[in-house]
């Protein structure tokens, strides 16, 4: 337990709970940093918790003492989207903090998580796909930018991302 949460792995029966979760925290958490016209159309297809993330056994929760989720987080071998692996790299995975949560060491224990389970499974490497908003939080952390990229989250629908590195 950390300044009052507990983390844990998720399971497929979390799937409601990571679904609310992205509802209530991505529209507040990401308004300031994209025009509502991105997000009027990327919204409905980011905040919904992804079944198979869910029971990899590689995706976490940051629980309050009361139960309620408050952040969660994981990683894959995979890369999102392509499917792709390269050795001894892995990728962070739809990783979020409820906007009400923020500044208490929610995302930092998960990925603190996420960096000792995938150094176990023979991960040197981390990927992620950061928002705008989440660039300072990962640079923080020790990720290098990379490049600013589009994530085609549907046809026709694509998202601005910013691509990091991290060697663990």
């Amino acid at each position: 337990m950390s300044d009052g949460f507990t983390i844990r792995t998720a399971g497929p029966a979390d799937l409601a709970a990571v679904d609310a979760l992205l509802a209530r925290s991505y529209p507040r958490l990401l308004a300031p940093d994209y025009p509502p016209s991105a997000l009027v159309l990327a919204l409905p297809l980011l905040a919904r918790a992804q079944p198979a993330l869910l029971a990899s056994g590689r995706y976490y929760l940051a629980e309050a003492p009361d139960g309620q989720v408050i952040g969660a987080g994981g990683w894959s071998r995979a890369a999102p989207g392509s499917g792709e692996t390269g050795p001894g790299l892995g990728h962070v995975r739809h990783l979020v903090t409820d906007h009400r949560h923020l500044r208490r060491g929610i995302a930092r224990a998960i990925l603190e998580r996420v960096f000792a389970e995938a150094r176990a499974g023979g991960v040197r490497e981390l990927d992620c796909l950061s928002t705008r908003t989440a660039v300072p939080f990962y640079a923080a952390v020790g990720f290098e930018r990379l490049e600013e990229v589009t994530v085609a989250l549907r046809p026709g629908i694509d998202f601005p991302a910013v691509r990091m590195r991290a060697r663990i």
